[in-house]
């Protein structure tokens, strides 16, 4: 599985090859990773490689199967310390010219791993898509603890009506 030394983005479906398996291999340079990772929110993101190969599927189907590896910073939740973390994660598309494209705002899809296809399968989008669901959502630091402080003793609220028939004998429930 060799990709073409200056891989495109963006790959045009009807010059794919419907019999044999077209490999991928995107890395994007530090400005690149900056720009995504200034998307992305997060702090840094060293590496990233997404590679794979995109295979014409029954009924003019294509799937896209890859795995994407990067290593991203992102402040702790608690202490808001650098936190780095390497992701590896396998990829698995399907592009299909039979589903249509999702309009409104709220579509139900039936597979989230299943997509209209269009004109173009942008490699680029689905790498920045797939790491910003691989990132961590509550990254710590090593050895980071959630300080609450001083316990103080919680009413007991389970029982909203235990002194009520004290109350109801003759005002007594002051002194329970």
């Amino acid at each position: 599985m060799t990709a073409p030394a200056n891989q495109p983005d963006r790959l045009r479906v009807a010059h794919l090859n419907p019999r044999a398996p077209t490999a991928f291999s995107l890395t994007p340079d530090a400005d690149r990773c900056a720009a995504i990772a200034a998307e992305l929110g997060i702090g840094g993101l060293s590496k990233l490689i997404f590679t794979g190969e995109i295979r014409a599927e029954a009924g003019e189907a294509w799937e896209l199967t890859g795995r994407l590896r990067a290593r991203v910073t992102q402040p702790c939740v608690i202490t808001l310390k650098p936190v780095k973390t390497a992701l590896d994660e396998e990829v698995e598309r399907h592009y299909s010219p039979h589903l249509a494209a999702p309009q409104g705002d709220e579509v139900e899809m039936p597979d989230d791993r299943l997509e209209p296809l269009g004109q173009f399968i942008d490699l680029a989008a689905v790498m920045i898509e797939e790491l910003a669901l691989a990132l961590p959502e509550y990254p710590r630091a090593e050895g980071a603890e959630l300080d609450t402080g001083p316990q103080e003793p919680v009413a007991d609220t389970r029982r909203p009506f235990a002194g009520l028939d004290r109350l109801l004998r003759g005002g007594e429930a002051d002194q329970g």
